[in-house]
This record gives structure tokens, sequence and C-alpha cells, in this order.
């Protein structure tokens, strides 16, 4: 699967309706039949930081997300959002879903 996180640094001005803006962007990505989990969060340190973490199936389901049209309009709707460019990690990786962390197991 591939496995991305992305850091997005959005203006003070915007964060409280940030969410509202990558709204139908986020359905739409939700529905690609090849992505695993597409989940927004805020940092605890910073709240004008909003980190995405998202799954995609494939190579084939990656593509065609990054390839598809609300990928598109979903970046440049976010772009006069943003102080900076976003920061990315992103990587293909065994599995196909969340494993249980075997250090810290709760019974």
């Amino acid at each position: 699967m591939y496995f991305i996180v992305v850091k997005y640094q959005v203006k003070p001005e915007n964060t409280e309706n940030f969410m509202d803006h990558v709204a139908e962007f986020t359905q739409a990505t939700r529905a690609e039949e090849g992505n695993l989990w597409f989940d927004w969060s805020v940092s605890v340190e910073d709240p004008n930081e909003f980190v995405l973490v998202e799954a995609f199936r494939d190579d084939e389901a990656a593509a065609a997300h990054v390839n598809s049209a609300h990928f598109a309009a979903g970046i440049e709707s976010m772009r006069p959002l943003l102080v900076s460019t976003p920061k990315i990690v992103s990587r293909k990786v065994d599995g196909e879903d969340w494993d249980t962390m075997g250090e810290l197991v709760i019974d």
C-alpha cells in the first residue's frame, strides 16, 4: 500500500474554516475505490498545522488519486489558504491496513 502523511501550515485566518474548504476533496477521495483511509487531524502543538494521514491500496490506486479531477481541484482550492508548501512523507509499505502495536497490548 502507499502510506502518506502530509503537514499543511494553514494561514491563521483560514484555520477555523479549513476543514470546510477541504470537505469536498476529502469526500471524493474517500469514495475512490483504492483509498484505504484519508484522515485529517490538527497538531496538538500548532493549531494552524493540519495533518493528513492517507493510504491507497496499490500503485494504480495512488496514480488514479493524483490524476483525478478532484485532486487537482483540491490542491488549487488549498493553495491560497496555506502559508507554505506542505511537507510530505510518501512510502510504499507492506500491509493492507493498520497493524496492532505489539509494544502496547491492552488486555
